[in-house]
């Protein structure tokens, strides 16, 4: 007999986080300033699940012609989350609203809070590489 599994959904624009315990420094080699630290104004983590983003109208409200009736009109659109799985997140511990499912414990952060976010990626073996394609 097969068992029914829970998981978490991840909804609108926010984060899921597993909290690091870290203090002054982080796991992924941010330095937070003493102030940050005694306050605990900021807190970081990794990205366990992401959001599908802000919804957004599909129906441009300028357009004249526009109908909310047709088909598919309504349907929603999301603006998409920056933040990926396995990024790591420093956001304001403020926003953060903690959890714990299946005795584990999460941070549900918006992603208005988010104050910048760390990913690993590969380098070209040919040099700097640049979003617009060309290298150094």
């Amino acid at each position: 007999m097969s068992q029914m599994k829970k998981k978490l959904i991840v909804v609108g624009d926010r984060l899921l986080v597993r909290p690091e315990e870290g203090e002054e420094r982080t796991n992924a080699g941010l330095y937070l300033p003493q102030t940050a630290v005694a306050a605990r104004q900021a807190r970081g983590g990794w990205v366990v699940s992401v959001g599908p983003g802000t919804p957004v109208a599909r129906i441009d409200p300028f357009d004249p012609e526009a109908e909310t009736w047709e088909e598919g009109a309504l349907a929603p659109h999301f603006v998409p989350m920056q933040a990926q799985e396995g990024d790591y997140v420093l956001f304001i511990h403020k926003a953060a609203v903690e959890i714990t499912f299946e005795k584990k414990n999460y941070l549900i952060v918006p992603n208005s809070a988010v104050l910048v976010l760390v990913r690993d990626e590969w380098e070209s073996d040919r040099g700097d590489w640049h979003e617009d394609g060309e290298t150094n």
